[in-house]
């Protein structure tokens, strides 16, 4: 073979790149390379039965040229000779006359960028900044390391998104590929709202991965997860998800603690509200308990206590176990003590300690100590608020909490009031120095 015993490497290259993107199927890449090693050795055998079984292949696939109509006018009979005419300056005398072209029929060359927009997709963007680039004339004047023209780079990129873009083209026209996309998008919605074979095992281990996101922080996942299963689930018949209603009722529920969550409390609301109108429904009283118990917290996040205790107030009697109970009433407690009722907190936070003390759990009796401190203090009962301080301390020392610890201890303008009217004993706890602070503890 001529080619083989050529001492240029570079000949060899083109060849055998062109031998193995035909292997693939390729054929319109290898095409390119075929004319690449013709346009430099136009002697050479090897290149011109490769553009011609190339050419051949590209037929097969497309079908043969005769039927498609060329707009661009003139004799272009050269294209299909195998007279070393290089592929890539047959698409630059295409794109040339295409500009001159564009001047006189500027709507006829919109719709043909529109096709080209539609058929290269992402790539469209790419080939408008390669024109750009063909503007800098510094640029395009430059030489990469093996010595090719950085124009000639350039245009070989325009000229191959050309040829992709017209293959393309002849393959499929675009009102099919539009029509392909539209059938593909209903066998899509149809797949979606085809419940799976086992419903009630997808729905448990969806909600555990919405659940499991919504935990670890990731509230914009667990809110599109809970979004699209909804979305499926409304689709569903009762005979196909027995317990549907309380499947939406708990993802109405996932969607609105992730609202919350995004300071979007207009719309948590409406979806908490939206899971306690199922829960009334359905006559399910831990959906309904769970539904209240959002919409309290969602009232006390925008400052509507009052709201926030008739909710929650509402609850008391679904409340079940010393720990929720423990929570609740510290919760209606903050309120009160928010709206300047101290009796009342005092009382819920009596409530809440005597809940955390059946259950010996000394983070909510710390909780308690400091509501009732704070009621205390405001109620002018020193002696008393002395006491639950001390109180809260001994257990924040015990539980090594040295954020709550710090927190009791910023009240830079009471301690002193503390002071001169605790009667018995002054306070002298041994971890505390002489500031306090009144913040509110949340349960997390």
């Amino acid at each position: 073979m001529i080619l083989l015993r050529s001492p240029s490497c570079l000949l060899q290259g083109l060849y055998q790149k062109a031998e193995a993107l035909y292997t693939m199927g390729n054929f319109e890449f290898a095409l390119v390379y075929y004319h690449r090693g013709n346009k430099l050795r136009p002697e050479l055998q090897e290149f011109r039965l490769g553009i011609q079984k190339a050419q051949e292949a590209i037929d097969n696939s497309v079908g043969s040229p005769s039927s498609v109509k060329l707009e661009n006018k003139g004799d272009l009979s050269f294209f299909h000779k195998s007279d070393g005419v290089s592929w890539l300056f047959y698409l630059l005398y295409l794109n040339h006359s295409h500009k001159r072209e564009s001047k006189k029929h500027g709507r006829k060359i919109d719709k043909s960028e529109k096709t080209a927009k539609e058929l290269l997709g992402e790539l469209y963007s790419d080939r408008e900044y390669l024109e750009k680039l063909l503007q800098d004339e510094d640029l395009v004047k430059g030489k990469i390391r093996t010595g090719e023209r950085v124009q000639d780079l350039i245009v070989s990129c325009i000229s191959y998104l050309d040829t992709r873009t017209a293959f393309w083209q002849q393959q499929k026209p675009i009102y099919a590929r539009q029509r392909d996309r539209k059938l593909m998008q209903q066998q899509w919605n149809r797949a979606l709202h085809k419940p799976p074979s086992d419903p009630t095992r997808y729905v448990l281990n969806s909600l555990e991965e919405i659940d499991t996101a919504l935990s670890a922080g990731n509230t914009e996942s667990g809110l599109k997860k809970a979004r699209e299963l909804m979305k499926a689930v409304k689709e569903w018949s009762e005979g196909v998800l027995p317990n549907k209603r309380e499947v939406l009722g708990n993802l109405h529920s996932c969607i609105g603690n992730a609202l919350m969550d995004l300071g979007n409390m207009e719309k948590s609301l409406h979806h908490h509200e939206k899971d306690l109108e199922l829960a009334k429904k359905g006559d399910l009283m831990d959906s309904k308990s769970r539904a209240l118990d959002n919409i309290g917290r969602v009232y006390a996040r925008i400052g509507k206590f009052q709201q926030a205790i008739e909710v929650w107030e509402e609850k008391l009697p679904l409340a079940c176990g010393g720990l929720e109970k423990a929570w609740l009433f510290h919760e209606i407690g903050r309120c009160y003590l928010e709206l300047k009722r101290y009796r009342e907190a005092r009382d819920y936070g009596s409530r809440s300690l005597m809940a955390a003390d059946d259950i010996s759990d000394e983070k909510w009796q710390l909780n308690a100590s400091v509501l009732m401190a704070q009621a205390e203090l405001k109620l002018g009962n020193y002696k008393a608020c002395v006491s639950h301080f001390e109180r809260a301390l001994d257990r924040a020392k015990l539980l090594q909490d040295d954020s709550a610890s710090e927190a009791i201890q910023k009240v830079n303008t009471d301690i002193p009031i503390l002071l001169s009217h605790s009667l018995p004993h002054p306070f002298h706890h041994p971890s505390c120095p002489v500031a306090f602070s009144i913040v509110p503890f949340k349960l997390h």
